[in-house]
């Protein structure tokens, strides 16, 4: 591999991990626009696995818009990434897999909020898998797929039932 290719395999690296990251942050602050501009126009998510639904992004951002209402105070966080670039014989290619642990506190929405107590402590929490299926397109590296393995959740204290993690 040459200087240049491995130069730019690392760029590659860089791109895909600050679309993961706005991937966590858009959902996290509730920003559906910046959600759907993550995915290519052929987009898909499967949240099934944590109660959630599959289909087009801009089906599920108006579903994850809905749903995470439920949860004003949310934080998840994306770890152990492992990636794989599609390797053209010693050249990245315009694909790429993502494997990736989440781990997802929230607080459900509860008579205390905006109480004066200003409490924001999870009670819900769920953690899983992720694989994200990456496309390299004019605008840079864009999801194709995102699939959620949901592993485990937890809800102490919770009432009445819980929407799946994301």
């Amino acid at each position: 591999m040459t200087q240049r290719v491995e130069l730019a395999t690392v760029m590659d690296r860089l791109d895909i991990d600050e679309l993961v990251t706005g991937y966590a942050v858009a959902v996290d602050d509730g920003a559906w626009a910046d959600y759907r501009a993550l995915f290519a126009p052929d987009g898909r998510a499967d949240y099934r696995t944590a109660g959630g639904i599959e289909g087009p992004v801009t089906e599920v951002a108006e579903w994850l818009a809905e749903t995470m209402r439920l949860f004003p105070v949310r934080q998840h966080l994306i770890v152990n990434r492992r990636l794989r670039i599609q390797d053209l014989g010693g050249y990245p290619g315009d694909r790429a897999e993502l494997q990736a642990d989440y781990v997802n506190p929230m607080r459900l929405r509860s008579p205390q909020d905006g109480a004066a107590d200003g409490s924001t402590e999870p009670n819900f929490m769920s953690g899983g898998r992720y694989t994200f299926s990456l496309v390299r397109t004019d605008e840079g590296w864009r999801l194709r797929t995102v699939l959620v393995q949901e592993k485990w959740r937890s809800a102490p204290g919770a009432r009445g039932p819980v929407a799946g993690g994301v």
